[in-house]
């Protein structure tokens, strides 16, 4: 199937050479990658794949450094009757990934369609590199720029920066996809991993066509981490001026699901924290304990379908945090929802330092329902220095605010 190229009038003007500009005006600028609305042309990977599903693609990107560009990517539709139209999801991979079948076909088998797109110019096979003689993704003759460890090619105009084009082939997915005429346009939403996290956390206050984001591990705020991200984004003018998601969070009005667990070693909650409470729309927060940092937790885990099929089904969250908080010594937390909550726990640490390296001690406790209000509470431990709480429903957990001390 061939779609439209993107519009000439809009290729010209975001691919001229731009001045140096200002940060106001570089932040116009990337606002402005949310007009690539148009689908564009798309091209199957190879002849052996044409007519499979889901199918290897090559989705035509922006120009970068005066070359055509394309990104790989793997498409899939779920089975349904001949006029039923299907709600969308576009995937973006994390660092070390690629465009993953299998993760599109976990969404196909929920009735979603889905693109998994490689934000780095590769393939899903893997070659060995003549230099270093390791096994890496094999590259594809129109691959653009790939990542530079963290944000570090700002130094470069905007529209050579890896990032400006992860986030273009982001969006062009997203017009892509809702393009397709098995697709329902008002029901695409975007979840991303770790790096793709980072993207998604981007995008969100971008693109606001999406009808759900579901960041894993990645947020925004990554200068005030207090791991490898700080020192590496502390005095990059390029990422605060330009690329920190936390100066679009009040664009995003869409309902978003912040996945993460406690112990994850490069996204702190913090940051997370900071972000949740940054975005403009209705938002959930599950922190799955020893959930593990990797692609496969990502997809193997329910959170993720249940809540983007509830929202398309319900157009609002299914379970809401009200408040939390620590009254007279005891930790309680509230939360709203239809469905029933079948349990608590309390998760707390009584170490220091950054969270992702504590030791988090989980305990049962009570949960009672008032009304239309589910009620989790129980006594603070003694030198606990960070705690949440969390519920869960046939499965699926949901967390309070998290709170240190």
């Amino acid at each position: 199937m061939e779609i439209k190229s993107l519009p000439q009038k809009l290729s010209v003007f975001l691919f001229l050479n731009l001045p140096l500009l200002g940060a106001p005006e570089l932040r116009e600028e990337i606002l402005k990658l949310g007009e690539l609305t148009t689908a564009p042309s798309f091209h199957p990977f190879s002849q052996t794949n044409k007519n499979e599903n889901p199918r290897a693609i090559l989705m035509e990107s922006l120009p970068w450094e005066g070359k055509e560009t394309r990104a790989y990517a793997w498409l899939g539709l779920p089975k349904v009757s001949k006029n039923e139209k299907v709600p969308g999801v576009v995937l973006v991979h994390g660092g070390g990934g690629t465009a993953f079948k299998n993760w599109v076909q976990e969404w196909n088998d929920r009735g979603f369609a889905a693109i998994s797109i490689a934000v780095e110019g590769q393939i899903d096979k893997k070659v060995k590199n003549e230099k270093s003689k390791k096994m890496a993704w094999g590259k594809h003759q129109w691959a653009g720029p790939h990542r530079i460890g963290i944000f570090a090619d700002t130094h470069k105009p905007l529209r050579d920066q890896w990032m400006y084009h992860a986030v273009s082939q982001t969006i062009l997915a997203n017009s892509l996809l809702r393009s397709l005429p098995q697709v329902d346009e008002s029901k695409v939403g975007l979840m991303g991993t770790s790096w793709g996290g980072i993207i998604s956390s981007i995008v969100m206050g971008i693109d606001q066509r999406f009808a759900f984001v579901i960041p894993v591990y990645g947020c925004g705020f990554l200068n005030e981490a207090g791991n490898h991200y700080k020192p590496a984004l502390a005095n990059n003018s390029g990422y605060l001026n330009a690329w920190e998601a936390g100066h679009r969070f009040n664009r995003a009005r869409m309902p978003v699901l912040w996945f993460s667990w406690p112990e994850d070693k490069h996204f702190p909650m913090e940051i997370l924290r900071k972000s949740y409470q940054a975005t403009a729309g209705p938002n959930m927060v599950s922190l799955v304990p020893q959930m593990g940092h990797g692609h496969g937790p990502a997809w193997s885990r329910p959170e993720s379908y249940a809540f983007a099929k509830r929202v398309l089904k319900s157009g609002k969250i299914w379970c809401r945090r009200l408040d939390s908080a620590l009254l007279d010594g005891q930790a309680y937390a509230r939360f709203q929802s239809d469905e029933v909550l079948e349990k608590a726990e309390l998760v707390h640490t009584t170490d220091l330092g950054f969270t992702g390296k504590r030791i988090w001690t989980r305990t049962p406790i009570r949960l009672q329902k008032k009304a239309d209000v589910w009620l989790a509470d129980w006594p603070l431990p003694d030198g606990t220095t960070a705690w949440f709480i969390n519920v869960e429903s046939s499965g699926l957990v949901v967390s309070s605010d998290y709170h240190d001390g």
